[in-house]
């Protein structure tokens, strides 16, 4: 059977034809994806989370849909709602879009608690419940969310607990210049690159490389990395919340895909650090008295790592300058969220 690296190596090679300089964020979709989890991108209007939403699921041979979130979407236009036909009489019920494998979902806080509601509970049951009746979802599921962080003006932020159910979050964040100049020599046609893409697998191979993935062992370091690491975000005073265990479960599962696609056979802890500030960027929360000093969850997170490697103590913020963020996105968008908090 092929191995998880070798599928994953053509599916991020496709990707890439039409979304350039971002391979480290394919890589996290792929992590996602291989734990059947799901993604919040938060990042600016136009750095190409449609088109990456697209790619991929036109490279995995997988239908999408897309929502554009407004204050007056309501659950039936994302689940679907039953109609009445006049011709038998009876009532017949007609999918929403999130009947799909792969669902885009645009400002995703633009939509109001009750719309937010549903959509999550479809990502956590893969199911719907209609009228009483159970809907399973397609399978291979997952949901790209995004939101803009430079404009709060109209919009529900997201509480807590429900960010805590997408398994990772990152940001595109800007190209570099010579990405940038690939993206405008790319488009000198009537239209789009990604409309040329073609499947280089199905829905049934890729249960079968998240079934394979699951397999991944995961060696002694490595959890008890994890463990330390929560463990540490749970007792800083700087955070107001810490990693629950569902971070540690992420954590875990991450790390097999991780390694599944580097074709180890065992995840390590070197896994389990390149993941963590996507996996906790949205899962702990700086106290406003922290945040007020210019203490983002970016920031926080280098700490917290330096920590947890033994490099720097719970009153030191260690590792690199990450006011950028830690998922490469420019330095305004995050000290404008400082800000904002």
């Amino acid at each position: 059977m092929e191995t998880v690296a070798t599928w994953a190596q053509r599916v991020k090679a496709n990707i890439e034809t039409v979304i350039f300089g971002k391979g480290e964020i394919i890589d996290r979709l792929l992590v996602a994806l291989l734990c059947r989890g799901h993604v919040l991108l938060e990042d600016v209007p136009g750095v190409g989370k449609t088109i990456l939403a697209r790619a991929m699921a036109a490279s995995l041979g997988c239908t999408m849909q897309r929502i554009q979130c407004t204050p007056d979407l309501m659950p039936s236009d994302v689940l679907g709602t039953s109609v009445y036909n006049q011709r038998t009489g009876d009532f017949e019920f007609r999918d929403g879009p999130v009947v799909t494998n792969l669902l885009l979902v645009d400002e995703i806080n633009r939509a109001t608690p009750r719309t937010q509601s549903a959509l999550l509970e479809a990502m956590e049951e893969r199911a719907l419940t209609i009228e009483g009746e159970r809907r399973p979802l397609p399978d291979p599921f997952i949901v790209l969310a995004t939101e803009n962080p430079i404009e709060f003006e109209g919009t529900f932020p997201l509480p807590e607990a429900q960010k805590d159910r997408f398994f990772l979050a990152t940001r595109m964040g800007y190209p570099t210049e010579e990405a940038e100049i690939a993206i405008m020599e790319s488009q000198r046609r009537m239209s789009h690159p990604v409309e040329d893409l073609t499947a280089v697998t199905d829905a049934a191979t890729v249960r079968a490389m998240q079934e394979a993935a699951a397999r991944v062992a995961v060696d002694e370091a490595a959890i008890d990395y994890i463990l330390r690491l929560v463990g540490i975000t749970r007792g800083d005073g700087r955070l107001a919340l810490g990693a629950s265990p569902r971070a540690s479960r992420t954590l875990y599962r991450g790390a097999q895909a991780r390694a599944a696609l580097a074709g180890r056979a065992a995840a390590e802890r070197s896994d389990v650090a390149a993941l963590a500030p996507a996996v906790l960027w949205k899962r702990i929360v700086v106290r406003p008295e922290q945040a007020f000093r210019g203490i983002t969850e970016e920031l926080a997170i280098a700490g917290l790592l330096a920590e947890a490697e033994g490099g720097g103590g719970p009153d030191k913020l260690g590792g690199p300058d990450v006011r950028n963020g830690p998922n490469g996105v420019g330095g305004a968008a995050a000290r404008e969220g400082a800000e904002q908090r």
